[in-house]
């Protein structure tokens, strides 16, 4: 299937498997894709597509790159971690925006991303979300695969859910633990995975084991959060984390939460007994 409408796509790759399944969707649809990987982060097999290598500050080359490359729209997709922004190196473009920049990290990660979009849409550049282009590819509402939680299992993760919007609105995370109504774990700057891999370091008493699942990941966008560009992320890998880490499932607000490679997903919480579940908002 070719989608000719919507023109080449500059996908501006951190680290992660999401930038993968977002080259390879638009490769599948005979897509142009001309990807900007982002040193330090982005994963080298992204080398296969057309595109260069740049660093973070270098904004002038990308965007003449991307000029060049023929793109209508761009894509951030991937994890970055925040920058020592005295260790940048800035092109000129760089260092014309780079001060704009810095003032918006003090007010908080999703000013911060905010004013990056807007430094690329001033260019003319549309701004396409992650699960657009993957088809919809988020968590629908109710179970996924075969396993259903209990009461016990569903509180639990409804807890995790508003510990995860309430660090939201402090820009802090998107995601939580909590186990038998007990939070274990708020998510921060480290991540999904090694928040897990914290979870999984707990004393037993607190979390479940391999024989007794319990407790739930809830993940979620941050209330004041542009979801073009940083929706929360689930792959196969979070499912044998929080196996791992004794947890009996994990859960997202339904359509609010991008599934990679939802098959691996179903066939990795199937096999291992946990749940995966949507909770539906209004």
């Amino acid at each position: 299937m070719t989608v000719p409408d919507r023109g080449r796509l500059g996908l501006i790759a951190g680290g992660g498997a999401l930038p993968l399944a977002i080259a390879a969707r638009c490769e599948a649809e005979g897509r142009p894709v001309f990807v900007v990987r982002l040193t330090s982060f982005a994963d080298p097999h992204l080398a296969r597509y057309p595109g260069i290598e740049a660093g973070m500050a270098e904004i002038g080359r990308v965007l003449s790159a991307l000029k060049k490359a023929g793109c209508a729209a761009v894509c951030f997709a991937g994890t970055v971690n925040r920058p020592d922004f005295k260790a940048l190196k800035p092109d000129l473009k760089g260092a014309t925006v780079l001060p704009g920049i810095i003032a918006a990290a003090t007010k908080g990660d999703d000013a911060l991303l905010r004013k990056i979009l807007s430094v690329f849409e001033a260019e003319g550049y549309a701004i396409e979300g992650a699960d657009d282009i993957l088809g919809g590819e988020t968590l629908p509402a109710g179970a996924l695969g075969r396993v259903t939680p209990t009461a016990d299992q569903l509180a639990d993760l409804r807890k995790a859910l508003h510990v995860a919007e309430k660090a939201g609105e402090l820009d802090i995370g998107q995601g939580a633990v909590v186990c038998d109504g007990l939070v274990l774990a708020v998510e921060a700057q480290e991540g999904t995975d090694a928040m897990l891999a914290r979870v999984a370091g707990l004393p037993a008493d607190l979390r479940g084991s391999a024989g007794t699942l319990k407790g739930a990941l809830g993940k979620a966008p941050k209330p004041i959060q542009d979801l073009r560009v940083d929706m929360p992320v689930m792959g196969a890998r979070t499912v044998e984390m929080a196996a791992a880490a004794g947890l009996a499932g994990i859960g997202g607000v339904a359509e609010r939460l991008i599934l990679i490679d939802r098959a691996a997903i179903i066939e990795a919480a199937d096999r291992l007994g946990l749940f995966v579940w949507g909770e539906a908002r209004p």
